[in-house]
């Protein structure tokens, strides 16, 4: 028996009768030898934090464009804090830690440069749409490792899929996930927007605050511990009804103070209008794109979706650096 039979043998052992076993997965669309040392879930981890998409997230927004600070969220922070609320919760219910670590660590793999600004913008202008759950999907089956995708296990795409709010994951472990993507961007958003002057931790509903607490901190655990204690022994991960009622009520303050109208997205248009210049830009000019994507359009892969395939993929900087090249004289940027 190798060490992956082990931890296999150890996991039927010791996890929830409710756990997704490792040696139970629904396996990846091309066959593989499995890893002697590694469980799927395990390989799959490892897979999505080796790819270029993952490092991509260090330099895409969370929420704040071009912050005056160092210790706002990036997209990449945000998804370890996702992943650190997740592990807790499969962890404290005896789920598989390591397929919940996987889903987290690849749920926002697709998101766009500048944050949801820039989702919404390509989903508007792109006859396709474009939806960042649906991308990173595409990145894990297609895009990544050099157009080979990173085939990984079913029950790892059906999470990444599922883990926006109107999802419906297939495993326990995906609809951890899904809760802890929003405990985590609800509660760490709001601490940026404190640190923006955006607003106070007063400001925040009083009646809330008495439900999950007055610090990001105390609010957090007391979801975390809500969502452990109303799911042991379940077959499905819920909240209590006060306390998923006062998050959700947090999440849509959230929405309208912070994520729209407020000053941080004063960059939000100037964004959203270098994203549709560039899109339009390199719709009429393919050639000027990276030669990977021209070999995708040349083998009959839709121009629209190829162009947000190369958009989606930029990191802020990136995207800022290329429109400087495109549009901007060279005599100007010395002014």
């Amino acid at each position: 028996m190798n060490i992956r039979e082990r931890l296999e043998a150890l996991e039927e052992k010791v996890l929830s009768p409710y756990a997704s076993l490792s040696k139970n997965s629904k396996g990846r669309v091309k066959d593989e030898e499995p890893c002697d040392i590694r469980t799927p879930y395990q390989r799959d981890r490892d897979r999505i934090i080796h790819s270029k998409a993952f490092r991509r997230l260090m330099h895409k927004t969370q929420v704040f464009i071009a912050p005056e600070g160092d210790h706002y969220r990036t997209r990449l922070t945000h998804t370890l804090e996702v992943a650190q609320i997740a592990r807790t919760v499969a962890r404290a219910l005896a789920l598989n830690e390591d397929l919940t670590e996987a889903i987290a660590l690849g749920h926002d793999l697709g998101h766009t440069p500048f944050g949801h600004a820039g989702e919404a913008v390509l989903d508007t202008i792109c006859p396709v749409g474009f939806k960042h759950y649906e991308q990173s999907i595409r990145i894990v089956e297609h895009l990544a490792n050099n157009g080979n995708g990173l085939n990984l296990s079913w029950e790892v795409k059906d999470g990444i899929l599922n883990h926006p709010t109107k999802g419906s994951p297939s495993t326990m472990e995906g609809q951890i996930v899904r809760y802890a993507d929003k405990i985590a961007y609800i509660n760490h958003d709001i601490d940026d927007a404190v640190r923006g002057k955006i607003m106070k931790e007063e400001d925040l509903p009083k009646d809330i605050i008495a439900i999950l607490g007055g610090s990001p901190r105390t609010r957090i655990n007391t979801m975390i511990h809500d969502m452990v204690e109303h799911s042991e022994d379940k077959d499905s991960i819920i909240m209590s009804n006060e306390v998923q009622t006062a998050m959700l009520t947090l999440r849509k303050y959230m929405f309208d103070h912070v994520y729209i109208g407020s000053t941080a997205k004063d960059h939000e248009k100037k964004a959203q209008n270098m994203l549709e210049q560039l899109y339009n830009h390199f719709y009429q000019k393919p050639v000027q794109m990276p030669d990977e994507y021209q070999e995708m359009i040349d083998s009959g892969e839709n121009i629209d979706r190829v162009v947000c395939d190369y958009i989606s993929g930029m990191t802020d900087p990136y995207a800022i650096r290329t429109f400087y090249e495109l549009f901007i004289p060279s005599t100007w940027k010395e002014l």
